[in-house]
């Protein structure tokens, strides 16, 4: 071949490449991993980081001047409830306005099939990768019935589960998670939840749970997940970390002692955290025993499991106009004590879901303050925390303010964690920790996540009254390649995809 034909072709191959690559430049880049920042640039090629360093543009290339701000690996959120939403929302920004980029789906025992997610994600595209757990509830109710499951499972039952189980690892969901708190598991047997870990475990996957209690008897909660890393010999990892009785308040070294002993032990325990002292889920778990008529226990849940006065009602189908309110606020309009009220709320809920069995939505959800800020910070703190939203697109104000939240007050304000480290949290541990490969860090071959913030600025802006505010401070984010969040909005770029396990 003539030397100028071959130096022409040499020329149009680079041209070809450059094309379809970017260059962010001027950037401080934060890589995920813990090390010190460092300036410098970051190539990108279709989906991948191809180079990482002092760069120099090439023709063709576009280049992103990041004006120095900080370039981070996309944000993963280890527990998230996002899914329902990007059905109809597939851009996705109550999730990317955090800098999020990959969410994990399928928490507290709840799931769908691997397979019917996949052609969801194939028939209608989204902007974030979904990853997925196998939820234990949900195997109940298919084996059980979604009425019978109030009881402890026969070991037929626990067979049939371990089928279903062992299909939706093989598909590619990344371990089982259960949430023992919730009615559909609570009456499992701790034998049966082993059962099934052994299962998940012979297949490399991972455990993840919403433990039994947080609350009256935490201690045993713990137990039972740290057994269960015992046995099995796999990861193991408590959701939403968090004490939620006050007069337990303040022994969070107590419990993290505890978990590092069991780490010593060879038990690789870790736990996910948001930045948050309120919780929202349903008024049913303010009654550690299940007993919703119980006055005394009603009390008991005004006394140490929530504070009335800081707890809102965030959605309430068969009263609308409650919706807003506190169980105070609420209880002085019905003119009863609160403890009353809660009694009373969750009874017109379950006659309202009686009544309306075709009924698409929440019924009832509170967020509830039932946390002390040094725990949360403690937890936060613990090396082998990750972080989450444990979030959706209502109500609650960590599902859109999340992460923003753990850079301006953890970081910036507070300097409970470093700049380095909070990233590391919300990225490189996170995927360590759920099995996550090839994301999570910037570094060559690494799927280009990425999230480009002003750590100066960076904050959550949403609240119980607000709880749609987008953040500040959250300039550019990248998943796979595709730029799909600036200037507070979304690009319409649909580049998420499904993660499997292994993948």
């Amino acid at each position: 071949m003539q030397p100028k034909l071959l130096s022409l072709l040499l020329f149009l191959l680079s041209f070809t490449i450059s094309i379809n690559a970017q260059l962010i430049t001027n950037v401080t880049i934060v890589d995920g991993t813990g090390a010190v920042r460092y300036k410098g640039a970051v190539r990108l090629e279709g989906n991948k980081i191809k180079e990482v360093g002092t760069l120099k543009p090439r023709i063709g290339e576009k280049v992103i001047d990041g004006k120095g701000k900080v370039l981070a690996p996309g944000f993963i959120d280890a527990h998230s409830h996002h899914f329902e939403s990007l059905r109809t929302q597939p851009t996705g920004v109550p999730v990317t306005n955090q800098g999020v980029t990959t969410i994990v789906i399928g928490q507290d025992g709840g799931s769908e099939p691997v397979d019917e997610l996949e052609a969801q994600i194939k028939a209608h595209p989204i902007a974030v990768n979904v990853a997925t757990y196998t939820g234990h509830s949900s195997l109940r109710e298919k084996v059980m019935g979604e009425k019978d499951v109030f009881r402890k499972a026969t070991n037929a039952e626990v067979e049939k589960m371990k089928t279903l189980l062992l299909e939706d690892l093989a598909k590619g969901s990344l371990g089982l998670s259960t949430g023992l708190e919730y009615e559909e598991a609570f009456f499992s047997a701790r034998e049966e939840v082993i059962e099934l870990a052994k299962t998940t475990a012979s297949q490399n996957g991972r455990y993840i749970s919403h433990i039994r209690s947080e609350d009256i008897t935490i201690e045993d909660a713990l137990d039972e997940i740290i057994e269960i890393g015992r046995i099995t010999k796999m990861p193991v990892q408590i959701s939403h970390l968090k004490i939620s009785m006050v007069s337990k308040w303040g022994r969070s070294n107590e419990f993290l002692a505890l978990l590092e002993k069991a780490r010593g032990e060879g038990v690789n325990i870790t736990a996910d955290v948001y930045p948050y002292n309120f919780w929202n889920s349903t008024l049913r778990v303010l009654f550690p025993r299940r007993d919703y008529t119980s006055i005394e226990s009603a009390e008991f849940a005004v006394r140490e499991t929530f504070n009335a006065n800081e707890s809102y009602l965030v959605q309430y189908a068969p009263i609308p106009e409650y919706k807003g309110k506190t169980i105070e606020q609420i209880a002085s309009l019905r003119k009863e004590r609160p403890a009353q009220t809660l009694i009373n709320l969750i009874q017109i809920a379950s006659d309202f879901k009686a009544q309306h069995p075709d009924f698409k939505g929440t019924v009832e959800a509170i967020a509830a303050k039932g946390m002390n800020d040094k725990d949360v910070a403690n937890f936060i703190a613990w090396p082998h925390s990750c972080l989450c939203s444990d979030g959706n697109t209502g109500g609650h104000p960590r599902g859109y303010g999340s992460f923003p939240r753990v850079l301006g007050k953890y970081v910036r304000e507070e300097k409970v964690l470093s700049l380095e480290h909070a990233i590391f949290k919300m990225t490189g541990l996170t995927a360590e920790n759920l099995g996550i490969k090839n994301r999570g860090i910037i570094a060559p071959g690494y799927f280009a996540d990425l999230v480009l913030f002003d750590p100066f600025i960076v904050k959550d802006n949403a609240t119980i009254q607000n709880s749609k505010a987008l953040s500040s401070g959250i300039e550019m984010v990248w998943v796979n390649g595709e730029l799909v969040f600036q200037q507070q909005k979304a690009t319409g770029k649909l580049s998420g995809t499904l993660i499997k396990r292994g993948s």
